[in-house]
């Protein structure tokens, strides 16, 4: 249970890439006690995340989950409805799902050429999604997916359809498009200065509510012995290399050139993309993403479960989600 009411909501990013679905359930489990959070995990191509939360319910599990993100490439708009529905019902709980597009390179290996616009094949899928999900006609042609037709399955648990957000571009499509938009790395300054003002910009051209902001927030407690930059860089070594992230970084002030993978993990610290502190020094920079108008902050864990192993980064989520609120002292 919670021991106090927050404005801002601390949800669970799953650290691992899940190799059996039953290591899920201690996550679950941490969920059920914070009513107010979500249970996320990202791409996986070793259990499909739909198909992982899925065994979860089937457990008896049935928490509140979201994706952050599926890839595109993966499935027909259609077929990703099917899948979002299909999983709200089963769990019986609320479902986010964010959408992207993925790197260049993973687009190239499944269409046998990348999109030449990011933008118009996002605002094709979204708009084919958002549409299925809500019970209401596709009549969408579109240069990367089209889509004639509706989903007359019945009421069911809302599917809230995400997109990821780098830069401000995307954020001011996704603005029209979605109903959240889910960054990852970007630190609170960036979200307050760049990227909310244009989720709000392509809100009112849309005439609609602008999107919910869920920050994917890697972090660490500061312990003895452990090195903030080693544990950012378990957390993000493979973003580092990736030239969106990199922009996107260089344009929050964050420099990473790629050459010394442990330098570009300290800037990450130095710029608050990876929060590392004692447990007053967290909570107070977690509280920035509430100035900065995020609605929903997720918990990732994932460089200290790489480093000190399961126990320790469920220890240490726990002590996190306690000094925040979201659990009471004795959970």
């Amino acid at each position: 249970m919670r021991g106090r009411d927050v404005a801002l909501k601390y949800s669970v990013l799953l650290p691992f890439t899940t190799t059996r679905p039953e290591q899920l359930i201690p996550y679950a489990s941490l969920v059920e006690w914070a009513p107010s959070s979500r249970l996320w995990t990202g791409q996986s191509i070793c259990i499909e995340p739909h198909q992982s939360f899925a065994h979860l319910a089937g457990t008896g599990l049935r928490v509140p989950v979201g994706i952050g993100v599926t890839l595109m490439p993966l499935r027909h708009p259609f077929e990703a409805a099917v899948q979002a529905m299909s999983l709200a019902r089963t769990t019986g709980q609320p479902v986010t799902v964010g959408y992207g597009p993925g790197a260049a390179s993973f687009q190239a290996m499944l269409r046998g050429e990348p999109y030449a616009s990011q933008l118009d094949a996002v605002r094709d899928y979204l708009t084919i999604v958002r549409a299925l999900v809500r019970g209401q006609q596709s009549d969408h042609d579109g240069e990367y997916f089209s889509f004639h037709g509706r989903l007359d399955s019945g009421p069911g648990p809302r599917v809230e359809v995400g997109a990821g957000v780098l830069r401000p571009r995307m954020a001011r499509l996704v603005g029209e498009v979605a109903d959240a938009a889910i960054t990852w790395l970007a630190p609170a300054s960036y979200i307050h200065t760049t990227l909310r003002p244009a989720l709000e910009e392509g809100a009112r051209a849309a005439g609609q509510p602008a999107p919910r902001i869920v920050s994917m927030v890697p972090l660490a407690l500061h312990k003895q012995g452990r090195v903030p930059a080693e544990t950012a860089l378990a957390s993000n070594a493979a973003h580092l290399r990736l030239p969106h992230y990199v922009e996107m970084l260089a344009r929050a002030g964050i420099k990473v050139r790629g050459e010394r993978p442990l330098e570009d993990a300290e800037a990450l610290v130095e710029g608050r993309a990876f929060l590392s502190g004692d447990i007053d020094e967290l909570t107070s920079q977690l509280r920035e993403y509430e100035v900065a108008g995020v609605d929903e902050v997720v918990l990732n864990l994932t460089g200290v479960h790489h480093k000190s192993g399961p126990q320790k980064a469920m220890a240490e989520l726990r002590t996190i989600l306690r000094a925040v609120g979201a659990i009471d002292q004795h959970s």
